[in-house]
């Protein structure tokens, strides 16, 4: 029994937590930076008619190698969890649509399934809420950091 209380102890020892915050915003910010790179750089170029279901796949990828690549070089755990940030996220957006008033042009009469999934994946068709921006703001970056949260897990397991 000694053994386990130590080991709780330990992990609440205040300068290991903060080093675990630390490094959890840093992972959050390295897997959002290298999709914020990866959107400008799409922007400066400005390939016409790209789908967005392969946008979606490249703000996984991009991530998913960067969070790869930085956990080989510094294997952290909490580099595995900043998915939990994507999911976060997309709630709110979620919340933030689902509280928004429909009209024409504006997914009129949409119940909050269709709002969703013409706002946030523009399917059918997009809803005309928040723009048309709903890929933009929400699903990609969500998916960026489940993607380096994917990648930072593969990283660590070849690494042990």
């Amino acid at each position: 029994m000694e053994p386990l209380l130590s080991e709780d102890l330990e992990e609440k020892n205040p300068a290991k937590l903060s080093n675990q915050a630390i490094w959890f915003f840093a992972h959050t910010a390295l897997a959002i930076g290298s999709w914020l790179a990866l959107m400008l750089l799409g922007y400066l170029f400005n390939p016409p008619a790209v789908p967005q279901l392969l946008i979606l796949i490249i703000s996984i990828c991009v991530p998913l190698l960067v969070g790869f690549a930085v956990t080989r070089v510094h294997p952290d755990e909490m580099a595995r969890v900043v998915w939990l940030v994507g999911l976060i996220w997309l709630l709110i957006i979620s919340l933030w649509i689902l509280d928004m008033p429909t009209g024409p042009n504006a997914c009129f009469q949409c119940d909050a399934t269709e709002k969703l999934t013409r706002t946030l994946f523009s399917l059918p068709s997009p809803s005309g809420l928040i723009d048309n921006d709903g890929p933009f703001l929400g699903t990609w970056p969500a998916a960026a950091l489940a993607g380096y949260s994917i990648g930072a897990r593969l990283g660590l397991r070849r690494k042990s």
